[in-house]
């Protein structure tokens, strides 16, 4: 389990991240909402060392991570996938694959692959293909693919459905679904709200760097006004304190 609890992240003057406690557990999805600049990404960034943290504990299993270099994290078992993919464009499929295995050592990284071949069969029709000729939706697959080449316990998922066209959403969080029910706990920054309520189990909704609701994701299908209101009111204060 990754329990973050009190984060805090500045940049400069801006306190970006006030004290934000998140959860995400072996085979869950927990569903990070906000409106723009709420501080959903740098709260991932920060878990994974990418941003430094001014205060707060991201501990896995009970060993703590904030402080530790981002390489280090990924060995910890916390795989992070940007917002955008970053894949490398000239590289083959292929190769991001084995650039996503750097951690588990030569012998193990052609089983690995093999491993997210069958999870993702499409890549493995496009394994020689350079990645920049990818669909979205399939970039997003090898994104997904090279982030469980590290065999993470943790996956953190910074707006998935970003770009794609409205037919592949669904297809995408189906996926991620997948990798929770294989036993991978998710932490997934998502603004698309009903198609990231539809496969999540848990919710955070964070409005200007805090956490303002936290619960269960069935309950809030079954009510989604409220999620959306909750957004709304997240936007407005924001526009009105720029």
């Amino acid at each position: 389990m990754l329990d973050v609890s009190e984060l805090h992240v500045s940049y400069g003057p801006v306190h970006a991240v006030r004290g934000v406690s998140l959860l995400a557990e072996a085979g869950r999805i927990t569903l990070v909402l906000g409106a723009n600049g709420a501080g959903k990404s740098t709260s991932l960034r920060a878990i994974c060392g990418l941003q430094p943290a001014g205060g707060g504990s991201v501990r896995l299993d009970g060993a703590e991570l904030l402080g530790k270099r981002p390489h280090r994290i990924v060995r910890e078992g916390v795989s992070l996938v940007p917002e955008g993919r970053r894949i490398f464009a000239p590289l083959s499929v292929a190769e991001n694959l084995r650039i996503g295995g750097y951690t588990a050592g030569r012998s193990r990284v052609a089983a690995l692959a093999d491993g997210v071949y069958d999870r993702f069969p499409i890549l493995a029709q496009r394994r020689d293909m350079p990645a920049g000729l990818l669909s979205g939706g399939e970039q997003q697959m090898l994104a997904f693919g090279r982030a469980l080449m590290a065999q993470p316990r943790v996956m953190l998922l910074d707006e998935p459905s970003m770009g794609l066209a409205p037919g592949m959403v669904d297809t995408v969080l189906d996926r991620v679904r997948a990798i929770a029910d294989s036993g991978i706990g998710v932490l997934m920054v998502e603004q698309n709200v009903d198609a990231g309520l539809a496969v999540a189990d848990t919710v955070s909704i964070v409005a200007r760097g805090e956490v303002v609701r936290s619960g269960d994701a069935e309950e809030l299908r079954q009510d989604a006004s409220v999620v959306h209101a909750l957004l709304g009111d997240a936007a407005l204060a924001e526009e009105g304190t720029a």
